[in-house]
């Protein structure tokens, strides 16, 4: 038995094999054209991949079918019937939701409230409210979707509020179900545990659409994949018949190594000593209990673990964004002043670059243009000017350069950077602090939401930097990643170091378990 929930159009037999079909989408930015006939049919009741680099083209596609932009020519087919799709409301009527890389929540509601959001059934509050309770019981159940619904969305996890945007979703009657970089802030367990709903939404006869840049995601999860390359469409493959190797020069338009390619480390003297490091976060809670380590020149330093037991407490700390509470941080053996709200400034006068884990509330102003945000923390150095006085000829010059040098696309520094896609928000960050030649650079997540080729290109500049004789601390909830990049293992549980590994030698299961809390000893027994 069909129940028609909010924004469901009447149910009528399906009059095509596919859910979705597009035929000859074009849209263009001034400029830039981003969709350029695309061509694209998905399946009902199967799981869709569409790979790309950023700025392939992938989201722009995805949200012109659910009516964020209109396609400036083209055709959109759902369920066989053509359809010129005006808004998100006209999208959602036809059975089409989608879930963005960064979610439309509001934090302080209800997770319940949040769900009815917009599709009050009445005047009244509470009843609407009685009644989506119910409905969410029935869909928490039959999609394997549990989470509380009088929590408030600040208090939840990420993968809890991921849950909350499909239910939302769901409960306004999607049928086909978009989801973009879904894996971009999750950790390794919220992912599986994502992959597991969406095989149950495919065995209940949903169709999901994934956009990702992840292979290995690709590979595991989806019937059939999609690769777009600059604007364009070039190729539809059966997952089974495909591999990472072929995804990837299909997407990049060359071959990709899939793997770090580096020397052995030669380390030198020790740049940056952290000792008996004591943080509390916002609420007051120690998230940093007495941490102590040393990374030397030319060494790269990987910090593993769950998210949340303390990493970012930590990295904070040291760059000077978080005042410590106890412990200091020494670099070439001189103890950093890193208190107050101008401790990061310190911290980068001394040597000290930073990459936050969070590019868009911690390391841009998205508000800014490209230019701005290139020299974001720099700008009182004398290469812009002298005084209060800013030369932007020298400041535009050296975005200019920066773009080139870290292939950030669109290559215009007058663009705002809220304009620009994850992956390349994230080369204007890493190309401002590695260009300014630290003795120490302290970067989060460097890869996050980052597509296959500019993957490759991050981790050869940190090898590089790390050749060039620089300490480098890396935080990364991927676990290949830390793997690959660093010289030497530490991992985090509960704002502890537990265990120190070779990455060499440690197995990913070792180093599970030291993440799980049991130390390196009992791991490895």
């Amino acid at each position: 038995m069909n129940t028609q929930r909010p924004g469901t159009a009447a149910a009528s037999a399906p009059a095509s094999g596919w859910a979705i079909e597009l035929e000859k989408i074009n849209k263009r930015f001034g400029a830039v054209h981003a969709n350029k006939d695309i061509d694209l049919k998905v399946a009902r009741g199967t799981i869709h991949g569409i790979v790309g680099e950023n700025g392939a083209g992938k989201s722009t596609l995805m949200s012109i079918l659910y009516g964020f932009y209109t396609a400036d020519s083209g055709t959109i087919r759902v369920n066989g019937a053509p359809h010129a799709i005006t808004d998100s409301r006209h999208a959602l009527a036809l059975g089409i939701g989608m879930v963005h890389q960064h979610f439309m929540l509001v934090d302080n509601f209800s997770v319940l409230e949040n769900i009815i959001l917009g599709v009050e059934d009445s005047g009244f509050i509470k009843p609407s409210l009685d009644r989506a309770r119910k409905e969410l019981d029935r869909l928490e159940a039959e999609y394997d979707l549990e989470v509380d619904p009088d929590a408030i969305i600040e208090d939840i996890s990420v993968g809890q509020q991921q849950r909350v945007e499909i239910l939302k979703a769901l409960y306004r009657g999607a049928e086909t179900l978009i989801l973009d970089e879904p894996t971009g802030v999750l950790t390794p367990k919220e992912a599986d545990d994502l992959f597991r709903v969406l095989e149950t939404l495919r065995a209940q006869g949903k169709t999901v659409i994934l956009i990702t840049h992840k292979l290995r995601e690709i590979m595991a999860i989806t019937d059939t994949v999609s690769v777009m390359r600059q604007g364009e469409m070039v190729a539809t493959l059966k997952t089974a018949e495909t591999s990472p190797e072929q995804l990837a020069e299909l997407m990049v338009g060359r071959r990709v190594l899939l793997r770090v390619d580096k020397t052995a480390a030669n380390p030198g003297q020790t740049l940056l000593e952290v000792q008996n490091l004591v943080v509390n976060d916002d609420m007051g809670v120690t998230r940093v209990k007495g941490v102590s380590f040393s990374i030397r020149a030319g060494e790269i330093v990987g910090i593993a673990g769950v998210s949340g037991n303390g990493q970012s407490e930590l990295l904070e700390a040291i760059s000077g964004m978080r005042d410590q509470k106890a412990g200091q941080v020494l670099l070439k053996g001189t103890a950093l002043s890193l208190e107050g709200d101008d401790g990061a400034a310190r911290a980068r006068a001394a040597g000290l670059a930073h990459v936050p884990e969070d590019r868009q509330r911690m390391g841009l102003v998205t508000s800014f243009s490209e230019w701005e945000n290139a020299i974001l923390g720099y700008q009182n150095s004398p290469q812009y000017g002298s005084g209060p006085f800013l030369d932007i000829g020298a400041a535009k010059k050296a975005a200019a350069e920066h773009i080139k040098l870290f292939d950030v696309r669109p290559a215009n520094i007058n663009l705002k950077t809220s304009l620009f896609s994850g992956g390349n928000q994230q080369k204007i960050v890493l190309a401002r602090e590695m260009e300014r030649d630290p003795d120490v650079l302290v970067i989060g997540q460097p890869t996050r939401g980052v597509d296959i080729g500019a993957i490759e290109f991050i981790h050869n500049e940190i090898i590089k930097m790390r050749d060039e004789g620089k300490a480098i601390l890396l935080v990364s909830v991927e676990l290949d990643e830390i793997r690959a990049l660093a010289d030497r293992i530490l991992v985090m549980f509960d704002g502890s170091i537990v265990g120190e590994a070779d990455p060499a030698t440690a197995t990913e299961g070792e180093l599970g378990l030291m993440m799980a809390g049991i130390g390196k000893k009992e791991a490895a027994e």
